[in-house]
């Protein structure tokens, strides 16, 4: 039977999976956003993960008929694929609960159109135990078949990495797994026949699901602990910089930065791994220290601003603060659960009034996402304080003296910036 691949879900990690499959397979790539579709089978991608050369090279005008990619809200132009790849987010509420509804949801449908022998991989990362606690149950109520009989289940953890133009899906190892030993066989080879860095195949679902909960969990704990010694180092007056470069001279040191833990893995996958843990009686600590840290950054940045502004004789109250940046990380459109929008909140405390440029950001996401206003173009006014929130690459050289009014200050949140230029860094 020939392979033909449904994709679930077009955003960040979504859309270049479906591409690189495209290459080699008919490959429909399904989403509800029918704007997003239009955009896609026109060659175009917000997200800017793929090239128009790229994306235009494998739009299809006509579903699974030859490979290549074609894009759709119809949910009649997945029914004759045999594999389904779910990729849609794995988002927390407001209490940092895992939020479960877009698997739930995109479980629903694919189990409108499964059949016998079809094989449901995921790719959203979940804790331990998810996709055959949560996700098959749904399938087998909506389908009517029977979970390792008439269809199948794999996970194989997406690695995408926003914004990176040397790390693309083809070139990071995958990790694969299947409801059985057979069926983790195919979805490996599937992903190795186009993954060109090779693939792991894990020994079960649950072992796949927790090797990758753990890469984000580990990483956050990282951060939280330079973040911690930025803390102890500031009030010891030290470089928090000159000193994690002078111990990166040792080979095995970990090189990790202090900065705001943002975005859609980071800050969000540590709670799933928490809630799991929970559920099973034991109340992780390490873990959920991290998050608490990492969390208060925000509010820790901008008492710093605050505290630079007060020692250089600069009125708090009612003053104007420039924001560069608010995207989740640099060179990349991403505003999802930007940590930026901590800091701005805290400072809109003190009575400071703030605008943000940032040329990434997509002002009318940001205006429904967060209810802030921002602007692609430089502002001509002068500024009390200007925060580098986000090391773009147009804020690295960027002369800041014509934004500076006779007596401001400049704080530097990574790091990135001339010593000469600054009053303070994070």
């Amino acid at each position: 039977m020939s392979i033909k691949i449904g994709v679930i879900g077009l955003g960040y990690v979504g859309l270049p999976l479906a591409r690189l499959f495209a290459t080699k397979y008919p490959v429909v790539g399904f989403d509800i956003n029918q704007n997003r579709v239009n955009e896609l089978n026109l060659g175009n991608d917000f997200t800017l993960e793929v090239s128009k050369e790229l994306l235009q090279s494998v739009i299809v005008d006509r579903p699974l008929e030859k490979n290549g990619l074609f894009c759709s809200t119809n949910i009649d132009d997945i029914k004759e694929c045999n594999y389904y790849i779910v990729t849609v987010p794995t988002p927390v509420d407001k209490n940092n609960r895992p939020d479960l509804t877009p698997l739930y949801k995109s479980s629903e449908t694919v189990a409108k159109v499964l059949k016998k022998g079809d094989i449901v991989i995921y790719e959203s990362t979940v804790y331990p135990g998810l996709t055959e606690e949560e996700c098959v149950p749904v399938l087998e109520k909506n389908s009517g078949l029977k979970f390792n009989v008439d269809f199948f289940a794999g996970y194989s953890p997406e690695r995408i990495n926003p914004g990176d133009k040397e790390h693309t899906v083809e070139k990071i190892l995958k990790i694969t797994a299947g409801s059985t030993p057979e069926i983790g066989i195919k979805v490996n080879d599937l992903y190795n026949s186009v993954i060109t860095a090779g693939t792991h195949l894990a020994p079960s679902i649950k072992v796949a699901e927790a090797a990758k909960v753990i890469e984000n969990s580990q990483r956050d704990i990282n951060i939280a602990f330079v973040n911690e010694l930025a803390k102890i180092f500031n009030i010891l007056e030290i470089d928090t910089h000159a000193v994690l470069e002078a111990a990166g001279t040792k080979w095995n040191f970990l090189n990790f930065k202090p900065g705001l833990v943002g975005g859609h893995c980071i800050g969000v996958d540590p709670y799933y791994l928490a809630q799991k843990a929970q559920e099973a009686g034991y109340h992780p600590e390490i873990i959920l220290a991290g998050r608490r840290l990492n969390d208060s950054m925000g509010e820790y940045v901008a008492s710093r601003v605050v505290k630079l502004m007060i020692k250089n004789e600069i009125p708090v109250n009612n003053s104007k603060l420039l924001m560069l940046g608010i995207t989740f990380k640099e060179n990349c459109p991403d505003v999802r659960n930007t940590k930026i929008v901590d800091v701005i909140a805290a400072l809109k405390d003190y009575g400071i009034q703030i605008e943000i440029y940032d040329p990434w950001a997509n002002p009318d996401e940001v205006k429904h996402e967060y209810k802030l206003v921002t602007t692609n173009v430089l502002p001509e006014n002068k500024y009390d304080a200007i925060v580098l929130g986000v090391s773009h690459k147009e804020f690295i050289n960027l002369d800041l003296s014509p934004l500076k009014k006779s007596k401001s200050i400049v704080y530097d949140v990574k790091g990135v910036l001339d010593n000469n230029q600054i009053d303070g860094k994070l």
